[in-house]
């Protein structure tokens, strides 16, 4: 990005360097303020390099190659147990994804419902679909 000196174009080259395809508002407390840091990020999924999946989390895109459409880079489930784990939530295999992998059952799961340990009320959806939580206590 031309404008390095920028508060996004900083966050644009931090993005860039990060593995994980989910970002926190956090990852990039340190370089600015609070509302600083909000419009960087609305800039950013302004330009199509960021979408917000839910309060304080962000995924990095792509461009699909079918559509011209800007897409995260993974599937939302995927996003969603990389951003719950980010969180310190310990995601565990739904009730019905367990009947499958162990044959008791033919219907796949969608993965929209993901099983956690623990409570959570972030509500994590892209594009109409949302992700629901299963609580599993043991």
């Amino acid at each position: 990005m031309k404008h390095n000196g920028t508060i996004e174009g900083r966050i644009a080259t931090r993005m860039a360097r990060m593995k994980s395809p989910v970002l926190l508002r956090e990852d990039f407390e340190d370089l600015g303020g609070y509302d600083q840091v909000g419009r960087a990020l609305l800039a950013l999924i302004r330009k199509g390099k960021l979408i917000r999946i839910g309060y304080g989390l962000y995924a990095k895109t792509k461009v699909s190659s079918l559509t011209g459409k800007i897409l995260p880079v993974e599937s939302l489930p995927d996003l969603a147990k990389k951003a719950l784990s980010r969180l310190g939530v310990k995601v565990v295999q739904t009730k019905a994804e367990k009947d499958y992998t162990e044959g008791r059952s033919t219907q796949v799961p969608t993965g929209r419902m993901i099983g956690i340990r623990g409570r959570v009320y972030r509500k994590i959806s892209y594009n109409g679909t949302r992700i629901y939580y299963d609580r599993i206590t043991r």
